[in-house]
């Protein structure tokens, strides 16, 4: 009986050392950056999201349920440029080569880089990142977590749906793109 316990608990104590990796994960960046100085940090639940008419099809409702939560998390230039730079370079290496999140996109527009990163399947996507950053603006990810969601749909979704601003004080989101 003590060597069937020796052997479990060695058994343990190997699974837990060898499941604890060392690296930087993204929910571990944003866990984190909550409590920077600086960032500002939203989590939207999907019951403020809605559609902006009755109007659409089965397939946007249904991708708007497969939606659990937004996490966003930003620090904007004015005041963090220092800041904005270390930031910047810690979701670069983040996202660089690591396997679990694949490229969707990547494009510049009006002094933004923004990537678009995704896990799970290209048709049964379980999360979408979107990881962007500008010398105007600062430094930003946001996280839109479900479950099967298909990215055309999602897409089609995202021209469907409205925030409802009754609900939900936006004005700490809304900063990120003022600049302040």
């Amino acid at each position: 009986m003590k060597n069937i316990t020796k052997i479990l608990s060695l058994l343990l104590l190997v699974l837990m050392i060898t499941s604890c990796k060392n690296e930087k994960s993204l929910q571990g960046y944003l866990v984190e950056s909550q409590e920077k100085t600086g960032f500002i940090s939203v989590d939207i639940p999907t019951s403020f999201l809605q559609l902006k008419s009755d109007d659409v099809s089965a397939d946007v409702k249904a991708t708007l349920k497969s939606i659990r939560k937004v996490n966003v998390v930003a620090l904007p230039i004015k005041g963090n440029e220092a800041a904005y730079e270390v930031e910047k370079a810690t979701l670069k290496e983040l996202f660089k080569d690591n396997k679990e999140y694949k490229s969707l996109m990547s494009m510049k527009a009006k002094g933004m880089h923004v990537n678009l990163y995704y896990t799970g399947d290209t048709d049964s996507i379980d999360e979408v990142i979107a990881f962007g950053y500008g010398k105007e603006a600062g430094v930003g990810v946001a996280r839109l977590l479900g479950d099967n969601m298909n990215p055309a749909k999602i897409i089609e979704m995202m021209n469907n749906v409205k925030i409802d601003g009754d609900n939900v004080n936006l004005e700490q989101f809304s900063a990120i793109f003022k600049g302040k």
